[in-house]
């Protein structure tokens, strides 16, 4: 809830529906988050796990499916070759047009000859 303070388009607000918002809260290692700056520091203290995450979540939305065990080589090459490029997102962006499970993607058979 460390980002609740921001409404659905991104006006900061101190009560939620005449309750106060109460932002803080706790990581699972117990690291502290009471809002922006805590969640900032949280992403910069686990960066890696952050990159990593993202990577999953991207690579996921790509081609279209839940990820599994058989494609966490291709989560960790991706995430390793955004970092060589300092973690830019077209790197990540890049990595996940050009990995596998997106290039070989089977289409969706319920539009295939629906034309």
């Amino acid at each position: 809830m460390a980002l609740e303070n921001f409404d659905a388009v991104g006006l900061w607000r101190l009560n939620d529906l005449g309750a106060r918002i109460d932002p803080t809260g706790a990581l699972y290692d117990g690291s502290k988050l009471d809002g922006p700056i805590g969640v900032r520091q949280a992403v910069l203290n686990h960066s890696e796990s952050f990159t990593r995450n993202f990577t999953q979540n991207l690579l996921a939305y790509g081609v279209g499916r839940v990820l599994d065990y058989q494609d966490m080589p291709t989560v960790r090459a991706i995430a390793r070759e955004a970092a060589a490029s300092n973690n830019r997102f077209s790197a990540f962006v890049l990595g996940v047009v050009k990995s596998a499970p997106f290039q070989m993607r089977m289409a969706d058979r319920t539009t295939v000859g629906a034309r």
